[in-house]
């Protein structure tokens, strides 16, 4: 047995060689007890691990020689251990030990090329990939220094439900190719306006030869646009006198990362029955149907998707991976007297079925969703104008911190010819302060779950090859980072991990798992306080609570507060001055709970954020064209 460094896998695998490295039974004496403290030495150590030399199944070669000066076996030590490995004793549990060893390394070896041109559809693209970087190059023009290719397969269902019965079910399986191709060198290159790829849809049969040929029909006009937009960007160039600020593409280190593809299982009838019944509950829960005639439009819907994805890369990267989201939705609306279209609704997302409401939960929502509706129609118009004190519940931060924050903290690159860093609210605002001091924000695409709720904007790999990372965003309230994939922007020359596409799309820096936190943060009843004790400061008749939007600025419940704590629901109302500066300066307190909303789309996002208290907001009437009531009941 030879010893060469190395390192144990992990704690855990360590625990289980240490205790499969002891013999069954004392028959060794102090021999036995000084080989099992040589084997814990080296464990424990994380320097020597054993080399395997096998002279014939069930026989281990014993140790003869020592590599890298161990000092635990010279002189009497290695006699001793040399004559204990011959009993039998010493030859099972070497045994033992190289058996977890082997499976502890098969376990954490790392995929090869070998290992993904087993799969059919990674074997074609690398092949075509090697083909067309030997072979693309048209005389006298640049040949391509970079080629991704990027293939993803969509299975989608959806059905739907209006006013308790279904519309029917709706299916959809593709697969859509997609080529960026790059012509001149990472400083300058070719990206920007229309050089950026082309989309082709592909077979779903794996067959390489159609693969293959839609990805050379694509690559062929990727070429040709780049090739056209590199000369455009040459010629801009040379009309401005400020160079570009970082370069066109950051290099990056190639991975291989092999996760099984995933595809749809559900039961199609059963959900198609489900969504009618939700669709149904105004006339069926009789907690709610004494109202249903006034609902003008009751529906419900379930959405599933699969995708999987395979990328590869002329730098060496492939990779496979897959992702899957589900999401049932609720929606009703009605008419006030006055004409005023009231709406609510309920949504439940998560990346597996079993993360979404049971449907007794889910139609419990439903159900009260309906009964705020008839609450609403009863309810005063907001006043004209107010300018003070606003509560905003978590549920609605979450909105208003996602409109503020996603956009503006992805970098992208500015205009030719600028020193821009980036482009956006957060444009110039490096290291200055964006928010209150108390409150920090991090993107952390590694978060699965939080609180036992699974998170929908999780991913490990993005859809530029990089690994995902953990960015701390705003620190202390101070802008410290942006969010970047592999198209830099100055004073950041690398990805880390947040260039992210939708199906057919480019990648483009985007949020992944936006996490926003208070320092000491209060909890519901201490907000609910201090927003009464700013109103008797400021002699206020009344303050406002917003519990839920239904857009970036417009409340679906909305609660006018008396300074003795009680209140009343209004509605028709708009907020103002929720911006850039507000985020900044009028934050005078935020929650320690934060609310998780699950974003279904394209491509999905989590927003987790507390509840907010804004020293200064401006609430108006909306003053939307009120259209006429139905002119007759619906039917019975």
């Amino acid at each position: 047995m030879n010893f060469i460094k190395s390192r144990v896998a992990s704690p855990e695998m360590k625990d289980v060689i240490l205790s499969e490295a002891r013999p069954e039974r004392s028959e060794g004496g102090a021999e036995s007890k000084d080989l099992r403290l040589l084997f814990r030495r080296f464990v424990e150590d994380k320097k020597w691990v054993p080399q395997v030399s096998f002279l014939r199944p069930g026989i281990v070669q014993p140790p003869n020689r020592l590599v890298g000066g161990c000092p635990i076996l010279k002189s009497g030590a290695q006699r001793r251990a040399l004559e204990w490995a011959r009993s039998s004793v010493l030859a099972r549990a070497i045994a033992g030990f190289f058996g977890l060893f082997l499976i502890a390394t098969a376990a954490s070896a790392q995929p090869t090329r070998a290992d993904a041109e087993k799969d059919p559809v990674l074997n074609a693209m690398l092949t075509e990939l090697d083909r067309s970087m030997s072979q693309l190059d048209l005389q006298g023009f640049a040949k391509p220094f970079f080629i991704q290719y990027r293939i993803e397969e969509v299975q989608d269902f959806s059905t739907k439900a209006d006013f308790g019965s279904s519309e029917g079910p709706e299916h959809a399986h593709q697969r859509i190719a997609r080529v960026t191709v790059r012509v001149g060198d990472y400083k300058i290159d070719s990206s920007g306006g229309r050089g950026d790829g082309s989309l082709e849809m592909t077979v779903l049969d794996n067959d390489p030869i159609a693969l293959r040929t839609t990805l050379w029909a694509a690559t062929d006009q990727a070429y040709k646009s780049a090739l056209a937009a590199y000369a455009q960007k040459q010629a801009q160039l040379k009309q401005v006198e400020t160079p570009p600020q970082a370069d066109d593409f950051s290099q990056e280190k190639p991975i291989i990362s092999l996760a099984d593809p995933i595809a749809l299982n559900l039961d199609e009838n059963a959900w198609d029955q489900r969504v009618a019944r939700a669709s149904g509950l105004y006339r069926t829960d009789s907690a709610v149907s004494t109202n249903q005639h006034d609902l003008q439009y009751s529906t419900a819907n379930f959405h599933a998707r699969a995708t999987s994805t395979w990328l590869v890369t002329s730098e060496g990267t492939i990779v496979r991976k897959s992702a899957a989201e589900y999401q049932e939705a609720f929606a009703a609306g009605t008419q006030a007297a006055d004409g005023m279209h009231l709406e609510r609704s309920y949504a439940s997302a998560g990346a597996s079925l079993a993360d979404l409401d049971s449907e007794s939960v889910f139609n419990k929502h439903s159900a009260d969703e309906i009964a705020s509706l008839a609450e609403l129609r009863k309810a005063p118009l907001v006043e004209e104008e107010y300018h003070g004190p606003l509560l905003m519940s978590a549920d609605a931060a979450t909105d208003t911190l996602h409109s503020l924050l996603a956009g503006a903290l992805a970098a992208t690159r500015p205009a030719l010819g600028t020193e821009a860093r980036t482009n956006g609210p957060f444009a110039s605002s490096y290291h200055a302060r964006v928010m209150p001091d108390f409150m920090s924000v991090v993107d952390d695409p590694s978060l699965k779950t939080y609180d036992g709720k699974s998170l929908l904007g999780a991913y490990d790999i993005d859809d530029e090859g990089v690994p995902a990372q953990a960015v701390k965003l705003v620190t202390g309230g101070r802008l410290e980072n942006y969010l970047i994939g592999r198209q830099p922007v100055r004073d950041f020359p690398q990805s880390n991990g947040h260039g992210r596409a939708g199906v057919t799309g480019p990648a483009r820096p985007m949020i992944g798992v936006l996490k926003i936190t208070a320092e000491n943060g209060l909890s519901s009843d201490d907000l609910n306080k201090k927003l009464l004790d700013l109103a008797k400061d400021r002699d206020l008749r009344s303050v406002y609570v917003v519990e839920t939007l239904g857009g970036e600025r417009a409340p679906r419940l909305l609660y006018r507060v008396s300074p003795d704590g009680k209140r009343e629901l209004v509605r028709g109302a708009v907020l103002s001055d929720i911006d850039d500066r507000a985020l900044r300066s009028s934050i005078e307190a935020a929650g320690k709970d934060l609310f998780i909303s699950n974003l279904y789309g394209d491509t999905p996002v989590t927003v987790m954020a507390p509840a907010l208290l804004y020293d200064d907001a401006t609430v108006r009437r909306a003053n939307e064209k009120n259209d006429k009531l139905p002119f007759y009941p619906p039917p019975e």
